[in-house]
């Protein structure tokens, strides 16, 4: 069966928590939390660590944090945060009421962490271990970088991207001995995939260097906007049908 995700079908899930490659010890409640869904957790935890927030502004905050256009639904959250409420790590206030003191407005339940919570934030937002260096938890860790050391930040960015580079080299392989049997269409979705790739290699060199070089961190452009992820990539010609033209290219119109 072929995966949704193009990307997916072609690189292999970085950073999977494997019992007999992982050489960084995960504590027991860094383990609790990569069992169950940890990067939406981790992300609860830090946006809670800077202000107590309500369900629908936890909402909107973590869909910019973990989206990249993905809408995160209630009936994700909600499970979530109910966890977190049973664990002690986050509790609910319930005790905002009208402002002329008269009988209480309908209530928004809004939740801040307790101290457990706040520990185990410092606790996952100072890991460097595998489970730091996956698709799904990298982002969320890299959201809180200036939570973090600069070790902590080195060695996850180079954690990350030994992890690419050895898949890159896995893909080029097989690329290599595959594409004479594969059809141009699903040849130029391994090239996308391989280059998606191999520009987040790039982004992370960058920073990986400017973290030696101790420059200060990314900064946000003139709208406010973080600076893009990676730089985009000339356009490369390919040739599914037809004559060759470039990618960006619109066809013209038959006449």
């Amino acid at each position: 069966m072929v995966s949704a995700d193009p990307d997916s079908r072609y690189i292999d899930p970085i950073g999977k928590i494997d019992a007999s490659t992982t050489y960084v010890a995960l504590t027991s409640r860094e383990w609790s939390v990569a069992k169950r869904g940890g990067a939406l957790e981790f992300a609860v935890l830090g946006l809670l660590h800077e202000a107590p927030m309500h369900g629908y502004e936890l909402r909107k905050q973590l869909t910019g944090l973990l989206g990249w256009g993905r809408v995160l639904s209630y009936g994700s959250l909600y499970p979530c945060l109910k966890v977190m409420l049973k664990d002690g790590y986050i509790v609910e206030d319930t005790t905002e009421s009208d402002a002329a003191g008269l009988r209480p407005r309908r209530r928004k339940i809004v939740y801040k962490l307790t101290v457990a919570g706040k520990e185990l934030f410092a606790e996952l937002v100072s890991a460097t271990g595998p489970s730091a260096w996956e698709d799904d938890s990298f982002g969320v860790h890299f959201a809180f970088f200036a939570k973090t050391d600069a070790a902590t930040r080195l060695r996850i960015l180079e954690g990350r991207r030994t992890r690419l580079e050895e898949r890159v080299e896995g893909v080029k392989s097989s690329l290599a001995r595959t594409r004479e049997r594969l059809d141009a269409y699903t040849l130029e979705l391994q090239r996308h995939g391989l280059e998606s790739v191999e520009r987040e290699v790039r982004w992370l060199s960058e920073l990986i260097d400017n973290e030696r070089l101790g420059r200060p961190e990314p900064r946000a452009t003139a709208d406010g906007a973080q600076p893009a992820a990676a730089p985009a990539t000339t356009a490369r010609k390919y040739q599914p049908h037809g004559p060759s033209r470039t990618a960006t290219e619109p066809t013209k119109p038959e006449k």
